[in-house]
């Protein structure tokens, strides 16, 4: 692990890794057991900070936002929502509430992967930074939504502890330990072969370098800069060629989000040819797909006056509806140093309403602009809703009730219309840190995962999901 460019520049590797998030560290562990990697990363290390790695500190880094060095970066979608992205080794996993659950078996049917080999890989990743909570080990306000879930019948029954996306109340997984210790995706780099293993901080990559040698342009390494700011020189790194030829054998694996990718290639001149162009960027292939159908899931969250003083809370507990359409948790968050919020947050699990991602500017450190196109479509709309409805009908059962020491009835409270609850979505929607899409299957990549038009290269995150799987889609990136 090296923030010296110097002492990466110019060498070669079977595999180029773009982006050390939750799909970047696990894949380069994984190639790391035959091939040598180079992971590069736009962040810096998450050791050694207690903003990531003690639970009682979630959220206060998201409260860090320097425009080059933050390990979160902030972005505003073109609606106005704020958002968030990992800027550090491990990527939004660092970040993150850290709740881990499987995806569905449908999703898994879907997207056509093999159902033994995704159980091994879960198994791989469980075995090395997830932890499995008893019902003991609930914190107070995570035991008190648990039994708030359970009194909605949209939310029964209770499942008990269970890694798998099931309908009902459950107890997940989560990668803080006992302890509180965050693990992270880099932690899983220490699974793989760490002598084949290079991994670069403090670097953000401007473009992929092809060669034109065949008859498709062919990936031949990346072309990168600090991302500091200190100044502009741009460093290479190649791909390794076979012996006494100029072909190479691995690839240049863009992991960099659904931010990041769709980045990457608009800058290396592939994507919609007249926006390339606006940028005086020359087009290598024109793939109009680039950066569109990007989705986020709408979310609503609502507060709670808690009567007591209550730790920060990483939530344990997950409501999902009996369709699958809505998931609700529970969190106590900083939201500054020495102040939480205590909510509910539910999110739509399928919008479907589309955005789209394009550039900026040419700068790779600055965030793309992006429209997510929130509750555009009536279905999301209604979907809202109805997840309103029931956030309404959590807070008024009797264990928040008790909690909150309330004398209300829920009887005689007065519940908000379908209607006021209609304007309370368009007016605060939210994001759930779940965004998703821009690089599709079919559209910019084929079901290998490699880019149209272009050889040696592949995008393998969350920018090719249709939606995001199960309850978190950490598992899966």
């Amino acid at each position: 692990m090296t923030v010296d460019v110097e002492e990466i520049s110019s060498k070669t590797f079977d595999y180029i890794v773009v982006g050390g998030g939750a799909s970047g560290c696990s894949l380069a562990a994984t190639l790391s057991n035959e091939f040598s990697v180079l992971l590069v990363e736009r962040g810096g290390s998450p050791y050694g900070n207690p903003l990531i790695s003690e639970s009682r500190n979630y959220g206060l880094a998201l409260m860090q936002t320097n425009e080059f060095s933050s390990v979160s970066q902030s972005f505003v979608s073109e609606e106005g929502v704020v958002n968030q992205r990992g800027r550090v080794l491990g990527g939004s996993t660092a970040i993150n509430s850290g709740f881990y659950s499987r995806a569905s078996k449908n999703f898994i049917e879907r997207i056509g992967w093999d159902e033994n080999s995704v159980r091994e890989a879960y198994e791989w990743v469980e075995s090395n930074i997830v932890f499995q909570p008893n019902r003991s080990d609930l914190s107070p306000w995570q035991s008190v939504a648990k039994e708030s879930f359970v009194e909605i019948e949209d939310f029964v029954p209770f499942n008990g502890v269970s890694l798998e996306h099931v309908a009902g109340t459950k107890i997940g997984g989560s990668i803080f330990d006992g302890y509180g210790k965050r693990h992270s995706s880099a932690d899983l780099l220490s699974a793989g072969n760490v002598n084949r293993i290079n991994v670069l901080l403090n670097s953000t990559v401007k473009r992929i370098i092809f060669n034109h040698n065949g008859k498709q342009p062919t990936a031949h390494g990346i072309r990168f800069m600090k991302s500091d700011g200190s100044d502009d020189k741009i460093y290479e790194v190649y791909l390794r060629a076979e012996q006494d030829s100029l072909l190479v054998s691995g690839d240049v694996i863009l992991s960099a989000g659904a931010m990041g990718s769709p980045q990457i290639l608009m800058l290396s001149g592939i994507g919609p040819q007249q926006h390339l162009k606006h940028f005086n960027i020359s087009t290598l292939i024109n793939l109009p797909e680039v950066g569109n159908s990007i989705k986020d899931n709408p979310c609503i969250s609502l507060l709670i006056d808690s009567p007591k003083t209550l730790i920060p809370d990483t939530p344990q507990v997950v409501g999902i509806t009996q369709d699958f359409q809505i998931i609700i948790q529970s969190v106590n968050r900083n939201v500054k140093q020495n102040e939480t919020k205590l909510m509910f947050v539910a999110k739509v699990a399928f919008p479907v309403s589309k955005g789209k991602l394009e550039l900026n500017n040419t700068d790779p450190r600055q965030n793309p602009s992006v429209r997510f196109n929130y509750l555009v479509e009536k279905r999301d709309l209604d979907e809202c809703i109805e997840m309103s409805h029931l956030l309404e009908n959590v807070v008024l059962t009797n264990s928040i009730k008790l909690f909150l020491k309330s004398k209300q009835n829920a009887q005689t409270v007065k519940k908000s219309s379908s209607e006021e609850l209609r304007e309370l979505c368009k007016k605060n929607v939210r994001t759930y840190y779940h965004y998703h899409g821009g690089c599709g299957i079919g559209s910019v990549v084929d079901k290998d995962y490699k880019v149209y038009g272009v050889t040696g290269l592949r995008v393998i995150d969350g920018s090719t999901f249709p939606d995001s799987p199960g309850t978190n889609p950490m598992a899966l990136f």
